[in-house]
């Protein structure tokens, strides 16, 4: 995962679980996707602690800080999947677009491209 969104809670009264249940709910309403992965600083998990949370799969990681989550979709998984936001099938769109445009021809200039390359 090299995209995702950092989430920051401190909270001492909710647990791990409930952390990442309200960091993933802001994830999925920000950008219309349910995230796959989590990272989280090693000394927040439990031996206990179960590899899932809120249907997020959780990864230690040291560069991560304490009570900081990094929230975002699995390469293999976001490859695999068709992108769901407007924007991307709109950006896809435009360079179909763009990459089946035909030159143009040198008849096809304008009028004023036509007095600047006499000058």
């Amino acid at each position: 995962m090299n995209i995702g969104m950092l989430w920051y809670d401190d909270d001492a009264k909710r647990k791990l679980d409930e952390k990442v249940a309200r960091a993933v709910e802001f994830y999925r309403a920000k950008y219309g996707v349910q995230p796959t992965e989590c990272y989280v600083h090693p000394g927040m998990l439990a031996a206990d602690q179960p590899a899932t949370a809120a249907g997020v799969r959780l990864r230690p990681n040291r560069t991560i800080i304490k009570n900081h989550f990094w929230l975002g979709v699995d390469e293999a998984t976001a490859a695999a999947a068709p992108a769901k936001t407007g924007r991307a099938n709109s950006a896809s769109a435009v360079m179909r677009a763009e990459t089946t445009a035909k030159p143009r021809s040198k008849t096809s200039r304008s009028a004023a491209a036509k007095g600047r390359a006499r000058a």
